[in-house]
């Protein structure tokens, strides 16, 4: 069993800011995969870290190319796909094929059951955030979808990129109380999130250090955040981030 991760905790009351250092996240080296498992995952566990409220997965992968995952069994987990550099191509029981590149997101919800593959087929390697979020209910009919999300389009304000909240009718749907956003700031500038506090909120830059709330936040370092009501998310250089809101 790997350590916990440590964590530098913020707390104001009840407020709370877990950060969770990129250095000592679990992990494991495939050759082929580099990965650090932000939750407990595979051969990675940790009883004091299984989740973050629904959010079940944060992987880290670098995929080398000309490689990647076979094709495998998912059920009742939505499992997004952002990429930060290079693509992805998925392949899946349904018959969907689509080659997914960095700034663009994929979608899957497993539902009732699906197997699916993902390689690089790319000259040089890719990386990704893997995010699992468990559904409201199980079963249903599986499903796949990609959008691009321009990162120019994102420029300095959270942009809504796959969500199960009514409303968030831009986004790749998922069938979780849950949303994934993303955006990128220029150093010195911010964005702002509203949430409720009783949510679970988990923010990743997936490239430059932010502030959060007083918190610095280095890149691929993770926050687990709850009882806060606002975000108020400051670049400390050109930075990439990626956070989650979920039940």
């Amino acid at each position: 069993m790997s350590a916990r991760p440590l964590l530098n905790i913020k707390s104001r009351g009840m407020t709370m800011i877990e950060l969770k250092p990129f250095a000592e996240l679990g992990g494991a080296d495939h050759g082929w995969l580099k990965a650090k498992h932000h939750f407990s995952f595979a051969s990675y566990y940790d009883p004091d870290n299984i989740s973050h409220g629904a959010l079940r997965v944060w992987n880290d992968d670098e995929i080398a190319p000309n490689s990647g995952f076979p094709a495998h069994p998912h059920a009742n987990m939505e499992i997004i796909t952002y990429v930060r550099e290079g693509a992805i191509t998925h392949q899946d029981s349904l018959g969907n094929k689509g080659r997914t590149e960095a700034g663009d997101v994929q979608v899957m919800s497993a539902g009732s059951g699906i197997r699916h593959s993902e390689y690089n087929l790319e000259p040089a390697k890719t990386k990704i955030f893997q995010i699992w979020i468990e559904p409201t209910t199980k079963g249903g009919q599986p499903t796949w979808g990609s959008k691009p999300f321009p990162k120019a389009n994102r420029s300095g304000k959270l942009v809504t990129i796959a969500s199960g909240i009514e409303g968030d009718n831009d986004a790749l749907p998922i069938r979780a109380d849950a949303r994934v956003l993303a955006t990128t700031l220029k150093a010195g500038e911010s964005a702002e999130y509203t949430a409720d506090k009783a949510r679970h909120l988990y923010l990743v830059p997936a490239a430059g250090s932010v502030e959060v709330n007083g918190v610095r936040v280095n890149a691929r370092d993770g926050a687990a955040i709850r009882d806060e009501a606002r975000l108020r998310i400051t670049a400390l250089e050109d930075a990439e981030l990626v956070l989650v809101d979920a039940a």
